[in-house]
């Protein structure tokens, strides 16, 4: 029996040569097998000999322009002044790609001849220079010539080079075919009614697109229960099939997990535990022949994984160099700790701001999936290193392309569903424009528009000796800068409790009678301020309140928590309320603004969100979310 836990921490360059190694001694092979395609179905398969001109192109000389051909020789001295005239039997009309007419060696384009006399004499009013706008005897490939090497992965531009140099198909590897098996008793089917006891198979669905995405063919099995001799003969099944197999959670050390204990038994376990993060708990190994690899069941580790592990060995069984994605040099918007002793793949979103890109990390929990989703690159930060400064400049991994990124608005701060709407108005008008915002709290978003990391910032907050929202921050931070303020939304604050309002909560003052279970937000949002400001006003003690310390990062977190019943109540906007189907006690009306650069009001870039801004229809969406008031949407306060 197998039932040791985590082998070790390897390193991840470690556990993929350990890997190898394994799969050499099971004697899984270290290429596909060779297949012979047409050029219609070759894109995207890699070449498993090299790829040889078996003729020239073109094939002779033939003419690149529409116009004459003629002899250079004979349209010597010929200029504006002294122009040269050529009879018929001087000359030949050709079309672009026309065989050159024997003798003849250069051709003048049609739009440089005029026609005299009685249209058969030809007008020449420069010389030409042999060989010009020709296209000679092999110029794109000459036969007998390397086309393409072996282990290339196929383009559409190189199918149609070979057919050009006479190829009419293609000696390819055969399509890596990927089995994966979803285990645990608590996995259902997608589309099945959710219970919170149960999680839906989503991870088989994204490693099964994964693969096809680099070219391989790609299934999912049924869910297989948490039980060894049930998962043993689904994985023996499918390394019957399968070039590569990827067993889906049971790869921890608790106590259905078996993924480790079923490779080990039936073949040859290699690793068991890598030093990454997300992903820690990875097996890989070999069972007939086939490499295994057990992924874990959080859908974040799941897909790094695939992208570290899995897709560098699928490449090698194609013979084809692994995927790479470029790289930038971003600037950090927020501090970044991490943990010694293991790489720590961050994934974070981009944009540009004054010619530098700049990453804004997203939530790092295992189970976020829609921090893939949202993200543009990702982050190494490399075992030894302990995480990285506020500002600090990193280097990223690209999911998106550059350009797009140049097209994105920064709007870091406070959380407000507007930007989220504002984000998908801008998206529907003009496909190439992303707004993103990342949620850091008011203070958090002033603070980095004062170092350059985002265009806009959005904020909220309460200036406790003045009574006054935000324009007292922008003299205390940045009193130096010019800046503007443009006004996004009035919105209500209250309190969002339960439908019905079962525990009867009136407002702030129920907190500190005691039976309440709270949910703040985290230090430096407005939310969080205008909750201490009500509190001093009150003569009421935080400590006094259970939960306060309990902190989420947007308005939606804090009702999300408030619906699962893991709360009584927490402050928050109406809209938020709204989306749960909770009840809002009323607290405050307050101002959200946008503040900006000056010079951010005259930026293209942000242009689009500004004209938003003054939209009715978009004002009146704003006030369908409900809580939200629009009259002074788009004004400039400073």
């Amino acid at each position: 029996m197998h039932d040791s836990p985590f082998v070790n921490d390897v390193p991840a360059a470690a556990a993929m040569a350990a890997w190898r190694r394994a799969c050499v001694t099971a004697g899984c092979p270290d290429r596909l097998d060779e297949v012979t395609v047409s050029l219609e179905d070759a894109v995207g398969r890699v070449t498993a000999v090299p790829v040889w001109a078996n003729r020239s192109s073109p094939v002779g000389d033939v003419a690149a322009m529409d116009g004459i051909a003629v002899r250079a020789a004979d349209t010597r001295g010929a200029t504006e002044t002294t122009p040269l005239h050529l009879t018929s039997n001087a000359y030949r009309v050709v079309d672009t790609g026309d065989p050159m007419p024997d003798g003849l060696d250069a051709v003048v384009m049609r739009e440089h001849v005029h026609y005299v006399g009685d249209g058969d004499v030809a007008e020449i009013l420069a010389a030409t220079p042999p060989y010009q706008h020709v296209r000679s005897i092999g110029e794109d490939v000459s036969a007998g010539e390397l086309l393409l090497p072996e282990g290339h992965r196929l383009r559409p531009v190189d199918v149609a080079a070979a057919a050009a140099a006479g190829a009419t198909e293609l000696t390819v590897r055969r399509r890596p075919k990927v089995a994966v098996i979803p285990t645990g008793d608590e996995i259902v089917p997608i589309g099945s009614p959710p219970q919170q006891d149960e999680i839906l198979d989503t991870n088989s669905l994204m490693l099964v697109a994964q693969a096809r995405e680099v070219g391989c063919e790609a299934w999912a099995s049924a869910i297989q229960p948490d039980d060894v001799a049930t998962i043993s003969a689904a994985v023996r099944d499918a390394a019957a099939t399968a070039d590569l197999v990827m067993v889906v959670a049971g790869s921890s050390a608790g106590r259905d997990d078996y993924t480790a204990r079923v490779v080990a038994e039936l073949g040859s376990l290699a690793v068991h535990g890598v030093a990454v993060r997300p992903g820690h708990p990875v097996v890989l190994g070999a069972v007939d022949a086939t490499p295994v690899a057990g992924v874990p069941g959080y859908p974040v580790s799941a897909a790094l994984t695939f992208d570290i592990f899995v897709a560098p060995l699928l490449a090698e069984l194609e013979g084809a160099a692994p995927p790479h994605r470029p790289e930038v040099s971003a600037r950090l918007a927020r501090k970044l700790p991490s943990v010694l002793g293991m790489d720590d793949w961050v994934r974070v979103r981009l944009g540009s701001v004054d010619g530098q890109v700049v990453a804004t990390p997203l939530p790092r929990g295992a189970g976020v999936l829609t921090s893939l989703v949202r993200a543009d690159g990702l982050l190494v930060v490399p075992a030894a290193v302990e995480g990285h400064l506020a500002g600090e400049h990193v280097s990223v991994r690209l999911l998106r392309k550059l350009p797009e990124i140049e097209r994105t608005i920064v709007a870091i701060g406070s959380h407000d569903l507007v930007l989220d709407l504002a984000a998908t108005e801008l998206r529907a008008a003009d496909p190439t424009l992303t707004l993103m915002s990342s949620n850091v709290g008011s203070l958090g978003g002033l603070v980095a528009l004062r170092d350059g990391l985002c265009h806009v910032a959005g904020s909220h907050l309460l200036h406790p000796a003045t009574g006054e929202y935000t324009l007292p921050y922008l003299d205390e931070m940045m009193p130096e800068r010019s800046l503007a303020v443009v006004r996004l939304v009035h919105r209500e604050q209250g309190l969002l409790v339960p439908p019905g309002n079962p525990k009867g909560i009136g407002g702030l003052s129920d907190l500190a009678e005691g039976g309440l279970s709270y949910v703040n937000r985290q230090r430096g949002a407005g939310t969080r301020m205008l909750l201490d400001h009500e509190l001093r006003e009150r003569d009421i003690e935080p400590t006094a309140i259970a939960g306060y310390a309990r902190e989420e990062p947007t308005h939606l977190a804090v009702a999300a928590a408030i619906a699962a019943g893991r709360a009584d109540c927490g402050l928050g906007i109406m809209a938020a309320a709204q989306a749960f189907g909770l009840d809002f006690v009323p607290v405050a009306e307050e101002p959200y603004d946008l503040v900006v650069d000056a010079r951010g009001l005259d930026d293209p870039l942000l242009a689009p969100l500004w004209n938003l801004l003054e939209s009715a229809d978009f004002q009146a969406s704003v006030e369908a979310l409900g809580g939200y008031r629009t009259t002074e949407t788009g004004r400039r306060i400073r």
